[in-house]
């Protein structure tokens, strides 16, 4: 499996490509629709440099990009960091958007979990990836013992997304497949197949190449419990109400016991 701290350079090289590109600007769309939506201070992005033209639109003003190997990349804005071991405090990012990070990566739980510490209550993860029930899928198991990227990672399938999402505490607001086309490098042909985009996402949405989740942290409510010593003190008046009862019978010179002669 790829290591993503080690093969940044290559991957960089096939966000280029005609097929790179193809999907770049159809999550591009994806990613306008959920980002114009979601506001606060602080975004952070992890993943590869040509995402952050992909939050353009954002309303989210302060937009921070971590590498591993930011050190020797170009632009700025960003700062070197590990995935799984942020640098920032907890309950302080209102977005963490996770480009395409999670299959190239031999801990992505432990990404997913800095996430959701770094995130503020009810905070926004927006996370895409490849999907390994698709036309990519099938394309990966052929490709994946060539050594190229990206078909030599870790595709993460949505069901599996969705139940770690939910053992960290995030609720999945929305899943978004796209790019329908199969993965080819001839930019003629992904051109002349556009038109698989609005067939695919009517006729077979869950078999997208790639999808976009939104979640957001949950935040864990305290149900409130009645103190019990109310139902005790009712039985407490209870019971003096009635030994107030019988010693009036008692003044008043009435036998509780001749209840047994009447009887008789």
């Amino acid at each position: 499996m790829l290591d993503f701290s080690l093969h940044w350079e290559e991957l960089r090289k096939w966000w280029v490509t005609p097929v790179g590109q193809a999907l770049l600007e159809t999550e591009s769309k994806e990613v306008e629709r959920v980002i114009t939506t979601l506001f606060g201070y602080h975004l952070l992005l992890l993943g590869e440099g040509v995402f952050m033209e992909l939050l353009v639109k954002s309303p989210i003003m302060h937009r921070v990009w971590m590498h591993p190997k930011v050190n020797v990349l170009e632009g700025g804005g960003a700062l070197g960091s590990r995935h799984d071991k942020l640098p920032i405090a907890g309950d302080s990012v209102d977005v963490v958007y996770l480009a395409h990070c999670l299959e190239f990566i031999n801990n992505p739980h432990e990404v997913l979990r800095e996430t959701f510490r770094v995130l503020i209550p009810e905070g926004y993860v927006i996370i895409s990836g490849f999907n390994p029930w698709s036309l990519w899928g099938a394309w990966r198991c052929v490709m994946r013992f060539i050594r190229h990227v990206p078909w030599d990672s870790r595709f993460v399938s949505v069901g599996r997304l969705k139940d770690w999402l939910a053992l960290l505490g995030f609720d999945v607001v929305q899943i978004s497949p796209y790019f329908f086309r199969p993965p080819f490098s001839h930019a003629r042909f992904l051109q002349y197949l556009k038109w698989l985009e609005k067939v695919g996402s009517y006729c077979w949405p869950f078999l997208g190449g790639a999808y976009l989740v939104l979640a957001r942290k949950r935040i864990i409510t305290l149900t409130p419990i009645k103190p019990s010593f109310q139902t005790k003190s009712k039985l407490a008046v209870q019971g003096v109400v009635g030994s107030v009862q019988s010693s009036r019978m008692e003044a008043y010179g009435i036998n509780m016991n001749l209840s047994e002669e009447f009887r008789q």
